[in-house]
């Protein structure tokens, strides 16, 4: 496991998370915004994380990434449930440190008695696609063809592993 430690997400990871969130949008489907956000929607990220971990991936003192969690749906019935959330900067991609992220949010979701995560990706995002698999998840719905980015069509997929 690569040496790297988690902040709770403050201001001081406000241009970094964003930046690492527009080259996503920029060159890939894994962001679904199909322009670069400002660094206003930063608060997106906390809000959609309200009482739930949100926290910046560092690899020493840089910000390598950032993860999160957000409830699935606000209803109380469903508060055993957690979708996630995680970028890696695309030059740290490959060294342990999504896995150490998905290692981070899945033993706060546990502490919460979070029983199942559930993670929503862009069926043209294989490589997050095959990361999943390889951490766990299965494949539990497909929406066909709901999504346009690039002038591309995308499916949503949803997986989700169970982690009581």
């Amino acid at each position: 496991m690569p040496a790297c430690t988690f902040e709770p997400l403050s201001e001081q990871h406000r241009k970094d998370v964003t930046d690492i969130f527009n080259h996503y949008i920029a060159n890939s489907f894994a962001a679904y915004p199909e322009q670069p956000v400002s660094p206003e929607f930063y608060s997106h990220f906390l809000e959609l994380a309200k009482h739930y971990p949100a926290v910046a991936v560092m690899s020493g003192t840089a910000v390598a990434g950032f993860a999160l969690l957000r409830p699935y749906n606000p209803f109380p019935v469903f508060r055993e449930t957690a979708e996630l959330s995680y970028f890696i900067k695309p030059e740290c991609t490959g060294k342990g440190l999504g896995k150490a992220a998905l290692g981070f949010l899945e033993q706060k979701a546990k502490a919460m008695g979070i029983k199942t995560l559930l993670a929503e990706i862009s069926s043209r995002n294989e490589q997050s696609l095959a990361f999943h698999a390889r951490s766990g998840f299965t494949q539990c719905g497909r929406f066909p063809a709901v999504g346009k980015k690039f002038g591309k069509t995308f499916d949503v997929v949803w997986m989700y592993k169970p982690i009581a």
